[in-house]
Order: structure tokens, then sequence, then C-alpha cells
């Protein structure tokens, strides 16, 4: 194995100071060797990876990702804040957790299933596990995701180091500036819950032959699930949402949705297709979607991968009909050019739903109601949601939707105002109420 990472390597798993004492850095080397490794041996399959995960220098990295995520506790009740507090601190409770895992009397305690509203009204199942248990499979994330990171491709880009939904939104914008203008708009029915663990589990034994390492992942995938109503489940399949190594192990499923793709035989190689994906949301764009590629996703989806693919949410727009399409937020058109006939250009703005969304969560935090409440307060929160929301819808067209969340964002605080009474603030003469709450409460501007 080479001493020295490419520029990219590097990149992939975060810039340390080089430092022999930082730990992030110990650790990062030691997932730069996992990378080359399995990159300069695809077919290697690793059988001494156990031991890293039990050691100090790789628990004390992946309790340090935990707090910094800062989650619910579990089923236990503990919070992030509280290992610091116990006798001993961390240092004491990473090194029992160590002897734990050394000597294979680790166990899983029950995840804690909660339930978040949807936008359609339904609620989504999240599984939060316990501070231990998160610290535990953070630390093997860290162990396993070089190696699966060195087969992953180019399409896919969802919970991947250094990629992200902006890096998707492009490529898709490329494809479709080059005439891919037909897309396969997929949806997966309830992905993470319905992934077959026989079939997650020979997709790591490709790679991964230490079975100490499979038996903890599989413990964390057949954990049991306590309900709201207290009532105790074991699943049959899926890998919950809101534990730490889920997503890893859903991108390590469905890579083989890609992979598969662009064999020869397959609508990569004989319809000159393309695939994005991010996480299970995933579109296909190709100069004509044909009958043929509709069937041969369905038949890939459902019956080799034991998936399902929502047919309500799973369609094909043809843009150069003057359809659009709705991928991480964004709304995708191809309309014609005033200037060239004939001619089309890609516009990416902030769908409609997103709008409405933002436009939700301003009502409920601009509370007409608060009477008590100082403005200064509420701004601040406003401009904490106006700065994410602003920053992710940064490419394309925003600037319609921006004006809309700003109008909108007025007219709540300017009604707040006027109902707090006769100490209502209010704009001096001649002053604009625009002006007021940018300058005197020091509303942002996006």
């Amino acid at each position: 194995m080479r001493d020295q990472a490419t520029t990219d390597e590097v990149e992939k798993y975060g810039a340390y100071s080089e430092n022999t004492n930082n730990t992030g850095y110990k650790v990062f080397l030691l997932q730069r060797k996992l990378y080359y490794k399995a990159k300069q041996e695809p077919t290697f399959r690793f059988y001494s990876l156990y031991g890293h995960v039990y050691s100090k220098k790789v628990l004390l990295e992946a309790y340090q990702r935990v707090i910094a995520n800062n989650g619910s506790p579990g089923v236990d009740g503990v919070k992030v804040t509280d290992i610091s507090e116990l006798e001993g601190g961390v240092p004491l409770y990473l090194s029992e957790l160590s002897e734990e895992l050394k000597e294979k009397r680790y166990k899983p305690q029950s995840i804690k299933r909660v339930y978040i509203p949807k936008a359609n009204g339904k609620k989504r199942p999240l599984g939060i596990p316990t501070v231990r248990d998160r610290i535990v499979q953070a630390a093997v994330m860290l162990v396993i995701e070089p190696i699966f990171e060195s087969e992953f491709m180019n399409q896919s880009y969802g919970f991947r180091p250094k990629r992200g939904a902006h890096d998707a939104l492009q490529e898709i914008k490329s494809h479709l500036d080059k005439g891919y203008e037909e897309v396969y708009d997929a949806d997966l029915s309830s992905y993470f819950d319905t992934i077959p663990h026989n079939k997650l589990q020979k997709c790591l034994e490709r790679k991964i032959s230490d079975r100490h390492i499979l038996k903890l992942i599989r413990m964390f995938i057949e954990c049991t699930v306590k309900d709201e109503d207290g009532s105790i489940k074991k699943p049959t399949s899926g890998t919950p949402q809101g534990g730490v190594i889920s997503p890893l192990l859903a991108n390590i499923y469905l890579h083989w949705l890609e992979k598969t793709f662009y064999k020869q035989g397959s609508p990569g190689e004989w319809a000159k297709a393309h695939i994005v994906r991010y996480a299970d949301d995933f579109v296909i764009l190709a100069r004509y979607i044909s009958p043929r590629i509709e069937n041969w996703v369905s038949y890939l989806i459902e019956e080799r991968l034991g998936l399902t693919i929502n047919k309500e949410k799973t369609s094909v727009k043809r843009l150069h009909k003057n359809e659009s399409f709705n991928f991480l937020g964004y709304t995708f058109r191809r309309p014609e050019s005033n200037y060239s006939q004939g001619r089309r250009y890609t516009i990416m703005s902030p769908s409609e739903k997103s709008v409405k969304s933002m436009r939700a969560k301003l009502k409920e935090t601009i509370v007409l109601s608060g009477k008590y409440l100082p403005i200064q307060c509420m701004v601040g929160k406003v401009n904490q949601m106006l700065r994410g929301w602003s920053q992710y819808f940064s490419l394309g067209y925003c600037g319609y939707a921006k004006r809309d969340i700003m109008y909108y964002t007025h007219y709540r605080l300017r009604l707040t105002c006027k109902r707090k009474g006769q100490r209502a603030p209010k704009p001096p003469k001649g002053r604009s109420w625009y002006n007021y709450l940018h300058e005197e409460f020091g509303l942002m501007k996006i």
C-alpha cells in the first residue's frame, strides 16, 4: 500500500492536521489504508477488521461524531451529554465499551420508535438507538465505509463523503443540457424498512469475511424495536432510519442498481441512458424512455432486489413536451428559448412543495398570538431558517421563490408587531416596514 494519498482521496475523508496525537488523523490513516487495499484488489475480502472497531482511537472518534450530532436519547434515556458526567468520564466509559466488544459481550439495546409527520399528512417511522449503540455503529461505519467507498459509483451522491444534493442536481442539469430530456422519475416504497436482510448480508460478504463484523451488523439490523405504545417487535427486513450505520447499509444495497444499470445488455449500454441517485431517490435520463427501460427497472428492483416501486409516484416525464419533474426539492423544466426557435434551455428552481413547506414553517415560528415573545427572538429563529433555506436553494432560478418567502416573512412579522397592543413596535413616520424590520430587528435578506 502507498504511503501518500492523492488530493481527491485525502479530501474524501476530510482534512486533519498531520499531528500524530490527533485521533481523527489516526483514524483517517486507517481509512486511507483500507481504501487503498480495497481499490487495488477489488476481489479481496477483508478478514481482520473487528480489532479496529474496539480500538480506543476508533471508539473515541466515533464518540466525537455522535456527540457532534447531538441526537435524542434512546430507550435508556441517556443523552449524549450524560456520558461526560459519569464517574470516570468519557475515557472510562469508552474503555469499558471496548472491553465489552473485545470479549464479545456486547449486545445492542432495543431501538426507540418515534414518528415524525410528513408533508402528505402521514407519519414517517424513525428508529433511535441508544447513545451507546450509536457509538458502536459509528465505529463499525468508520472501519467499513472506505472499503465500500472504493467501489461505489459516481452516479450515487447521498450520504457519501464530500458529496451532496447540489452535486446530484448539477449532474441532472448537465444531462438535460446534453439532450437527455426524457426522465424516469422513480419512487421506492419504504425503502429503508424493506431491505431484505439476507440479500443485504450477501452484499456485505462480498467485501468482508470477518464473521465478528458481520455478526455485529446483523445484530444492528435485527435489533428489537420498542414502539410508542410500549410494544416490542423484531423486524424481519429493513434497517431503521435514524441509525448511524443505516445510510451506509442502504447505499451498499442500492449500489447494485447503478452497478447493474451500466452492465452490458442494460439501459446504460443499449439506450445510452444515465442514472443519478441520492439515497433511495433516483432518476433515469435518456433521449427516449421506452417501455423496455421501465420493464427492466421494474424487474431489477422488485424481482432481484426484493424492493417495491411506488407506482403512484413513479412516472415518465418528457421535458421536450413542456413537462417537468421534481427532485430533491427542485423543479426541472426545459422551455423553448424566446430568442432561438426550436432550442430549449434548462430551468431548475425551488419546487412549489418546497416553497409551501417553508411558508408553513415560518407560520409556525412567527406566532401571531405570541404577545409576550420579543420580536428579536422571533427574528433570530427566522434568520436561521432563512439562512439554511437560501443556502440550499442557491442553484438555478431562485429569485421568484426567494421574493415569495421574503414577502411572506414581512407579512407575518408585520401582523405580529401590530398585535402587541399599545406598545406595539412600528416604524417612525416616513420609514417603511421593510427597512424597519431589516435595520431595527436585524432580519436578514435572501
